[in-house]
C-alpha cells in the first residue's frame, strides 16, 4: 500500500475527518444529555465454599478447579429461566397489588383491563408463582397474554438479563448481585428477591436431592446387610456341618506333625546307615585284611613257614636222591635261610595275644546289629504314623477350598455394607453439614450512577471518526487510479520512459513553451521531464539505427498529440530534422500542434513523393476519414515513401490513433521502428483494458509508456 498517497487523501479530507465526529458528538450530547438516571443496587451471597470459618475440617477443600466449577453451578443456576420466571411474577404482582408504589407505569396493555381482570390476573400470577411454573410464549393461548404483559412492562426475562450482573467477586467466597435500573427502590428489590427466592429454593433443591440420596443408600445398605448375614450363615452352617474350627490352625498342626515325624524317619535311616558302615568296616578287620595284630597276619607267616619247610624237605630229598649235588646242597641252605628269617619276623610280630581285639570286635558287631534291627522297627512304627497323619492331612484339602469360597464371599459382603455405611454416613453428615447459602449484604436503594454521556459522546466520535477513516481506507484500497509510474509499470506489465506534468495555461504551444526564459515554473518542469523523455527515445533510436518513432495512447483524450508535437520541437531544439505525421483525433490537443508550422497531407507527398521542408520541422497530416491507410495505397508504396522519408529526415515522429481504434492502429504502427503509449495521471485501467495493454506490450519496438498530465504542485 502507498502509505504517502494514502496520506495525502487523508490530509485532503481531513475537513470530512473533523466535521463527521464533531457533528456526532453533538448529536449525542443533545441526546443523552436527558437520558433518565438509573441506580444500581447490589447484594451480596456468602456460599461458605471457601470461607473455613463456616466448614469443619473433614469438609476443607483446596481443589481450585472443584470450587470454581461449583461457583459456575450456583451463578448459571440463578440464571436459570425458572428463576427469572420468579423474579417476573414478583415483580408484576407488586405493581398490581400495589399501583402507588409501583415500581413502573402501568403499560398500555394493562391499563386496558379492568378492575376485575387486573385481580383475576393477580391470582393467575400467584399461582403460577406458588407452582414455580416458568413462563413461555405458550402462556400467550389463554385469556390473558401472560407472556406479553410481562414483556410490556419490562419484567420478562430478555428485559431482566440486559441490566442484570451475577458474578463472583474475584477469589472470594461471594457472590454478587448486581441489578440496574431507572427506580433505587425497583433494584434493590430485584437483588433482594432474587437472592431469597434463589437461596430457598437452593436449600429446598438440595435438601430434597440429599433425601433422596439417603433413601436410596439406605434401601442399599439393607440389602448388602442382609448380603453380609447370607454369606456369613453359610460360612458357619459349613464349619459346623465339617466339625473344622479353624481349617487353617488345625491343617498348620497336622503339617507341623507330619514334619516332625518326617524328620524322626530321616534321622533313623541315618542312623542305619551309620550302623551298615560300621558293621562293614568290623567285618573287613575280622577278616584280618587290614589289620595283621588281629591275627591275620599271624595266619599268612604261619603259612610261609609251613611253604618253606615243605620247599626245604623237598630240596632234601632231591639233594640226597641226586648225589649230594653242590647245587642241591646251596638250595638247601638257602631254604633253611629263609626259614630261620620268617621264624624270627613270626616271633617279633607276636609279642601280644591277636585274640583280644578280635573279641571286642566281634561285640561291637553284635551291638551294632541289634541296635540296626531296633532302628528299623522304629521306621516301621514312624511311617504308620506318617500314614496316620497324611491321611487326616488330605481329609481337610476340600473343606480348606470350600471354607476359603465362604470366607472370600463373606469378607465381600462385609467390604460392601461397610462401604455403603460409610456412604449412608457421609450423606447423612453432609445433609447436616453441607453448603448453607444465605445473604450476607441486602441490595439498599443507592444514588444515581455517574451519567455516561461523556462516553457516549466520545464513543459516536471515536466511531464516526473510523467509519470515515475505513471507507476513505476502501476506497483507496479499491481504487485503480494510476498516480506513480511505478503503478503504472505494474498494472500494464511494461516499462516506464518517464512522466509529464499538466499544462493548465491557455498557451500551451510547445514554441511558447521552450521560449520561457524561467518564469513560468510549469513550463520549467514540463521543458525538464520532456528532456528526460527525449534523452530516452534518442538513446534507443541510436542504438538502433531507428528513426521512425509512433506515439499512441489507451484512450483518447489522454495528450498524445501534444507530446508529439512537443518531442518534435524537442528534437528540434537539438538540431535534428523531425516530421511529425498528425492525426485529427485528439481535439483537445489539436490546437497546439497545429501552430507547429504550416503543413501538408501525408497522402499527398506518397502520391507526389514531394517534402516542403520549413527550417528543421516538418508536418503532414493525415486526412479524417474512415477509410484504412493501405486502402489508399499499397504496403510497397507506403514502404517507399518512409524510405524516401528517412533520407530527407533524422525524426520521423507519428501521432497514431488510440489502441482502441484497432485497425488504423496496427497499420500505422506496421510502419514504425518504434513506438510509445501515453496514459493519462489519475485514470484507472478497466479490465477490457488488458487486450489492448498487451498487444502493445508484445508489439516489437515497444519501448514503453509515458505518464501523462499530472498535477504538479510547488513544494
Amino acid at each position: 500500500m502507498d502509505i504517502k498517497r494514502f496520506s495525502k487523501i487523508l490530509k485532503k479530507f481531513s475537513w470530512i475527518l473533523i466535521l463527521l465526529p464533531v457533528i456526532a458528538g453533538t448529536l449525542t450530547y443533545f441526546l443523552s444529555k436527558n437520558l433518565p438516571k438509573k441506580y444500581k443496587s447490589e447484594a451480596q451471597i456468602a456460599t461458605g465454599l471457601v470461607d473455613q470459618s463456616k466448614q469443619i475440617s473433614t469438609q476443607v477443600q483446596s481443589d481450585f478447579f472443584k470450587i470454581s466449577q461449583q461457583f459456575s453451578n450456583i451463578i448459571e443456576k440463578m440464571k436459570m429461566r425458572k428463576m427469572m420466571g420468579i423474579l417476573s411474577y414478583h415483580l408484576i404482582i407488586h405493581d398490581l397489588e400495589n399501583p402507588s408504589t409501583a415500581f413502573r407505569k402501568n403499560s398500555s396493555k394493562i391499563d386496558s383491563l379492568s378492575q376485575s381482570d387486573k385481580s383475576e390476573l393477580i391470582n393467575i400470577y400467584k399461582k403460577k408463582l406458588s407452582e414455580k411454573a416458568t413462563i413461555t410464549v405458550l402462556d400467550n393461548r389463554n385469556k390473558f397474554k401472560l407472556f406479553d404483559l410481562l414483556q410490556s412492562m419490562g419484567y420478562d426475562e430478555a428485559s431482566i438479563n440486559e441490566d442484570l450482573t451475577i458474578y463472583r467477586a474475584e477469589n472470594s467466597d461471594f457472590i454478587n448481585v448486581q441489578f440496574t435500573s431507572e427506580d433505587p427502590l425497583l433494584s434493590a428489590f430485584v437483588v433482594n428477591t432474587l437472592s431469597t427466592e434463589f437461596i430457598n429454593n437452593y436449600s429446598v433443591e438440595v435438601y430434597n436431592n440429599q433425601n433422596n440420596s439417603i433413601l436410596l443408600l439406605d434401601s442399599l445398605l439393607k440389602k448388602k446387610e442382609q448380603d453380609m448375614n447370607a454369606k456369613n450363615s453359610a460360612l458357619k452352617d459349613f464349619k459346623m456341618k465339617n466339625g473344622v474350627l479353624n481349617v487353617n490352625e488345625q491343617g498348620a498342626t497336622l503339617y507341623a506333625q507330619i514334619s516332625q515325624y518326617e524328620e524322626k524317619k530321616a534321622q533313623a535311616i541315618r542312623d542305619i546307615q551309620a550302623n551298615l558302615g560300621a558293621l562293614s568296616a568290623i567285618n573287613k578287620k575280622l577278616s584280618g585284611k587290614d589289620e595283621p595284630f588281629l591275627g591275620g597276619s599271624a595266619i599268612e607267616d604261619n603259612n610261609n613257614i609251613l611253604n618253606l619247610k615243605s620247599q626245604i624237605k623237598t630240596a632234601n630229598d632231591r639233594y640226597i636222591d641226586g648225589g649230594f649235588k653242590v647245587a642241591d646242597k646251596k638250595k638247601v641252605d638257602s631254604l633253611q635261610n629263609l626259614l630261620s628269617i620268617q621264624s624270627s619276623k613270626v616271633s617279633d610280630k607276636n609279642v601280644t595275644d591277636p585274640l583280644v581285639p578280635r573279641q571286642g570286635l566281634v561285640q561291637q558287631k553284635i551291638n551294632l546289629e541289634v541296635s540296626t534291627d531296633q532302628i528299623k522297627n522304629t521306621i516301621k512304627s514312624i511311617d504308620r504314623e506318617l500314614a496316620t497323619l497324611k491321611a487326616k492331612y488330605s481329609t481337610m484339602v476340600p473343606f480348606d477350598a470350600g471354607i476359603q469360597n465362604y470366607e472370600r464371599d463373606a469378607d465381600i459382603a462385609t467390604k460392601d455394607y461397610m462401604a455403603a455405611l460409610d456412604r449412608t454416613n457421609q450423606s447423612r453428615t453432609e445433609q447436616n453439614t453441607g453448603l448453607k447459602l444465605q445473604i450476607a449484604q441486602i441490595g439498599l436503594p443507592g444514588t444515581p450512577e455517574k451519567s455516561k454521556a461523556i462516553l457516549f459522546i466520545a464513543m459516536s466520535a471515536a466511531a464516526s471518526f473510523m467509519l470515515c477513516f475505513v471507507i476513505l481506507l476502501i476506497l483507496f484500497l479499491l481504487d485503480r487510479s494510476v498516480y506513480t509510474t511505478a503503478q503504472l509499470a505494474k498494472q500494464t506489465g511494461g516499462p516506464v520512459l518517464g512522466l509529464l506534468n499538466l499544462i493548465t495555461e491557455s498557451d500551451k504551444e510547445p514554441k511558447t513553451i521552450w521560449k520561457d526564459k524561467g518564469d513560468n515554473l510549469n513550463y520549467n518542469v514540463y521543458k525538464d521531464l520532456l528532456r528526460s523523455v527525449r534523452f530516452e527515445i534518442d538513446k534507443a533510436f541510436g542504438d538502433s539505427e531507428s528513426k521512425i518513432l509512433g506515439i499512441t495512447s489507451l484512450n483518447i483524450g489522454e495528450g498524445k498529440s501534444f507530446l508529439a508535437s512537443s518531442l518534435t520541437y524537442a528534437f528540434a531544439m537539438t538540431g535534428k530534422k523531425v516530421l511529425l505525421i498528425s492525426s485529427e483525433e485528439d481535439s483537445v490537443d489539436k490546437d497546439g500542434s497545429q501552430k507547429l508550422i504550416p503543413s501538408e497531407f501525408v497522402g499527398t507527398f506518397i502520391v507526389k513523393k514531394e517534402v516542403q521542408t520549413e527550417d528543421l520541422i516538418t508536418v503532414f497530416n493525415m486526412k479524417s476519414s474512415n477509410s484504412s491507410l493501405l486502402e489508399t495505397q499499397s504496403s510497397a508504396n507506403i514502404k517507399n515513401g518512409f524510405d524516401l522519408l528517412r533520407k530527407e529526415f533524422d525524426y520521423i515522429i507519428i501521432d497514431i490513433n488510440n489502441l482502441k481504434d484497432v485497425n488504423n492502429t496496427k497499420e500505422w504502427l506496421y510502419f514504425t521502428d518504434r513506438s510509445i503509449a501515453v496514459f493519462e495521471y489519475g485514470k484507472s485501467i478497466g479490465d477490457g483494458d488488458a487486450e489492448y495493454i498487451n498487444y502493445i506490450r508484445n508489439h516489437p519496438g515497444f519501448m514503453g509508456w509515458i505518464l501523462n498530465k499530472f498535477k504538479y504542485k510547488k513544494k
